[in-house]
């Protein structure tokens, strides 16, 4: 007797490749982040206009999207193929040791760049136009 086990797709082949390609660059991806982030403290400690607190959070942000981009294609990677057309291999992916890593990693850096996004980037107030 022939016990029917699907193959995993193509497409999940294919997204999972790229997936590990682009969790590759998380360190220096990391790194990055790291550095805007100590930029952005620099220009904070230095008292600087609003204008570049404003840029440097920007940068920070855009550092952080990236990192956090990169944690999340190897944590889909760490997951593997089969997580990819099937939710129960996701649950069970996340439940591994390096799953449960690459989850915690995520969640760090999507409550850094939140915590980012509402106090880290500085308002620029719009020069007054009086009214028509």
């Amino acid at each position: 007797m022939a016990f029917f086990r699907p193959g995993v797709s193509r497409e999940a082949e294919v997204r999972h490749h790229a997936d590990q390609e682009v969790g590759k660059s998380f360190g220096e991806l990391l790194e990055k982040a790291r550095g805007a982030e100590h930029e952005l403290r620099r220009t904070q400690a230095s008292r600087a206009g609003a204008a570049e607190l404003r840029a440097a959070g920007l940068a920070f942000d855009r550092a952080l999207t990236d990192a956090l981009r990169a944690a999340e294609a190897a944590q889909r990677a760490a997951f593997g193929v089969k997580a990819y057309d099937d939710r129960i291999r996701r649950r069970k992916g996340v439940a591994t040791p390096e799953g449960a890593r690459w989850t915690a990693e995520v969640n760090k850096l999507r409550t850094l760049r939140e915590e980012n996004r509402l106090t880290g980037i500085a308002r620029v107030p719009r020069p007054f136009a009086p009214a028509r």
